[in-house]
Order: structure tokens, then C-alpha cells, then sequence
């Protein structure tokens, strides 16, 4: 039996997997107990990812028009086809959506093709859409594109505030990791802020379903409060136009913006602030 240590592809907690290679060829997997991710846990998806390396059902040759063809009379069908778009619509009739798991060299071959051949500036990609807003909210607050914390800052966390984020369904293996850590720590705090009650919500000491789409208005609320109470820790890029525009935003406002009672808005605004070490986590969408 041959063994290779490697990661789930699936979503972005990046646990480790031992894949078995048996000798009857079957590919079975398990949670690598020496991974500082997961420690020896998977999901369900994690699980099974043995069932997904068999060549049944995968398409194993290039076809043009459902029928079987070699890769130079695949590569020139494609070509000559988006050549006759090209020349009939023009450049900007094309458009490449590409995935979010390519290389750094996969995109800059993609990209060359796109703006140096073909003329036109229309290729996106699922990392955009997935980090264009929390990069600018990471370079505007701590001025850098990191991720400023860790899985153990999570768990050694005093209040923890989930954000939009289902993940108990959408990432099992860090949910599962703040659930035991809340069981260790029954001081923990952790609050929900999602318009609907989700699986999440079972670990939850406080769910605030507000309305959809004014969580950003809940968070300015938040900063006002944080600044009323003197609670600001040293100064943050662009401090003052956040704060002028925040110091609009007091209960009554938030709490008519969010559709959530006006209590309930200033117990998780005093919850937050007096917590020696709270972290927000939030997922995009």
C-alpha cells in the first residue's frame, strides 16, 4: 500500500489527507492527524474523495461535436471558431471566465491571450469576485492583503462573530474545531449575525437576524459605538472619514436600518466591545 500526504480540494480550510493507493488500485483517504488544520478530521465531501479518482464518466479524450478527435483537430476547431466570432462581432464579444485554483502562471498565460491577442480586457475570475472586497477592507484597515489571524486564534477567541456564514454546512472541520473549543471554554461566546437561522446557530449564544444586505450598516454602527465608549486601540487607515460617517449611524438608526430590535443591537455592541479578545468571520456572497 502506498500512502501520499496531500490537501482537500474542496473549500478553504485546507485539510490534510493521507491517500492509500491499494493493490487492487482503489484509492481510499483519511484525515491526516498531524495537520495543523484539521487534525486527523474530515467532512463528509473529505471522506469521500476516494470515490472521485475513477476514470468512469470522466470525458478521457478531446471531441468536437460529440465525436472523437486528436488534440490538434480539437485545438484548431476551437481556434478557428473563436477566430469567426472575432472577426465578426469583434474583440469585445469574447470573454474568458476563469477558475479560481489556476497558478499565478496560468493566469498570466490566460491573461496574455485575452488583452495581447485578442484585444480586449473582458477575462474575470472567481478569486475576484471572491476577494476584491476583502482585499480593500484588508489593505483600508491594516493596511496589507493578509488574513490576520489563525485557526488557534479562533479557538482562544472570547467571543467569536460569524458572519453571513453557515459552517457548520459550508466548513465542517473549522466549525467542528470552534464547537469542541466552545465545549473546553464554556465562557466562549459565539454570535451569529445571518437573516436565517442556520445550523451554525445550534453553537450560537446570540443569533441577530437582521435584514438582508444591512450587515454593513450593523458594522458601522459597531465602529461608532466602539469609538462613543473609547474603546479604539491606536489609528487605522482612513480613521477619520470612518469615523466622521459613523458617528451617524447611533442605535435607533441601526437598529431600524437592520430591522432588529433596539436591544438587542446595544447588548451585542456592549458583548463586543468588552470582550478582551473577540474575531469576526464572515464568508463572501
Amino acid at each position: 500500500m502506498t500512502e501520499t500526504r496531500t490537501t482537500c480540494p474542496y473549500c478553504g480550510v485546507g485539510c490534510g489527507v493521507i491517500a492509500s493507493l491499494n493493490a487492487d488500485g482503489q484509492v481510499t483517504v483519511r484525515g491526516d492527524e498531524q495537520h495543523p488544520a484539521n487534525v486527523g478530521r474530515l467532512c463528509v465531501k473529505g471522506a469521500a474523495l476516494g470515490e472521485t479518482v475513477g476514470l468512469a464518466g470522466r470525458l478521457l479524450f478531446p471531441e468536437v461535436d460529440g465525436e472523437r478527435a486528436t488534440w490538434t483537430q480539437a485545438l484548431a476547431a476551437a481556434g478557428s471558431r473563436l477566430r469567426e466570432i472575432i472577426d465578426r462581432h469583434g474583440p469585445q464579444a469574447v470573454a474568458f471566465y476563469a477558475s479560481g485554483q489556476l497558478l499565478t502562471e496560468d493566469y498570466y498565460a490566460a491573461n496574455k491571450l485575452m488583452k495581447g491577442f485578442i484585444g480586449a480586457a473582458n477575462i474575470d475570475t472567481n478569486s475576484r469576485l471572491c476577494m476584491s472586497s476583502a482585499v480593500t477592507g484588508y489593505k483600508r484597515a491594516l493596511g496589507a492583503d493578509v488574513v490576520p489571524c489563525s485557526y488557534e486564534d479562533v479557538e482562544n477567541s472570547d467571543l467569536v462573530v460569524l458572519v453571513g456564514s453557515n459552517a457548520a454546512w459550508t466548513h465542517p472541520v473549522l466549525y467542528q474545531r470552534l464547537a469542541q473549543a466552545k465545549r473546553d471554554n464554556p465562557q466562549m461566546r459565539v454570535v451569529v449575525i445571518d437573516p436565517r437561522r442556520t445550523a451554525t446557530c445550534d453553537i450560537a449564544d446570540r443569533h441577530l437576524a437582521l435584514a438582508p444586505g444591512s450587515d454593513g450598516g450593523l458594522f458601522v454602527g459597531l465602529l461608532n459605538a466602539i469609538a462613543a465608549s473609547g474603546a479604539i486601540s491606536g489609528d487605522f487607515s482612513d480613521a477619520p472619514q470612518a469615523l466622521a460617517i459613523a458617528r451617524n449611524w447611533d442605535l435607533d438608526k441601526v437598529a431600524q436600518f437592520c430591522g432588529l430590535p433596539r436591544q438587542q443591537v446595544a447588548d451585542f455592541y456592549s458583548e463586543f466591545i468588552a470582550a478582551p479578545r473577540a474575531i469576526t468571520l464572515y464568508t463572501m456572497g
